[in-house]
């Protein structure tokens, strides 16, 4: 059976797609470690897999590493934090990582773009909307640095009027406004206001949209929708109705996503 897709394609590595394994991150590593000032003293099959030493100003620093292919695997796998130094990954998923421990999320370094999520706001928190740039919001713990959100007013508005993007930085756990519990938050930074919405029905109304998971659930998600593999359907709409905006948007076309 042939496959129908394939890990997104790296620039400037000598890995030609972006890695599904651990393996796949122990291999980029080398290609990066005497940039990030790491010499390699062993790879293991032991924990933590590597012990390296880091310049720090005239001086070299023992560093514990333990590899994984998201940082939160080392969580799931149990591993000691006290007997690590640093997490290399391919993609930080941890918010709540020990704050002694770095974290070396490889992908900042492969040029990989950006993610596209659905963020609800609720008819109460519209008037974040209108009245800042900058706001800290509940996001999915997945979201990286540079990730698009559409931001969608829900009832009774039911259309995504905003656009903005994870301003970066840890994410931290909060007290949800909206319904009971916690919630991961982060700052988020608009992108541009949409002079003409994309609506629910639009969506509900279109030949693909209309099948996606997102619309079946009727927009609603903790702490986000991952909508990359419809965002060239999103994008087209939103290139067409807000001609202002063609320039901004033109940044994010969708030959350029990280799926």
């Amino acid at each position: 059976m042939k496959a129908t897709s394939r890990p997104l394609p790296l620039k400037n590595a000598p890995l030609q797609y972006a890695p599904d394994s651990e393996m796949g991150v122990v291999y980029l590593f080398a290609n990066v470690a005497k940039k990030l000032q790491f010499r390699v003293e062993k790879i293991r099959a032991a924990f933590p897999d590597c012990i390296a030493y880091r310049q720090v100003g005239d001086r070299e620093k023992r560093v514990r590493i333990e590899f994984e292919f998201k940082s939160s695997n080392f969580r799931v796998h149990r591993h000691d934090p006290k007997e690590c130094d640093c997490i290399v990954c391919w993609h930080h998923d941890w918010p709540t990582v020990p704050k002694h421990i770095e974290v070396i999320e490889l992908k900042r370094s492969f040029g990989v773009p950006f993610k596209v999520w659905i963020q609800a706001a609720v008819k109460s928190q519209h008037h974040w909307l209108d009245e800042l740039d900058r706001i800290n919001w509940a996001l999915s713990s997945r979201v990286t640095e540079g990730d698009l959100l559409l931001m969608y007013r829900g009832y009774p508005a039911c259309r995504i009027t905003d656009i903005f993007r994870f301003a970066g930085g840890p994410l931290k756990l909060r007290k949800a406004g909206w319904r009971e519990g916690l919630c991961y938050g982060g700052d988020i930074e608009r992108v541009c206001k949409l002079d003409a919405p994309i609506f629910l029905d639009d969506m509900r109304n279109h030949r693909v949209l209309s099948t996606a998971g997102f619309i079946r659930k009727n927009m609603q998600g903790s702490g986000g929708l991952l909508v990359s593999e419809y965002w060239p359907y999103l994008h087209a709409m939103l290139y067409e109705r807000n001609p202002k905006h063609r320039r901004t948007l033109a940044r994010f076309a969708p030959e350029m996503l990280s799926l």
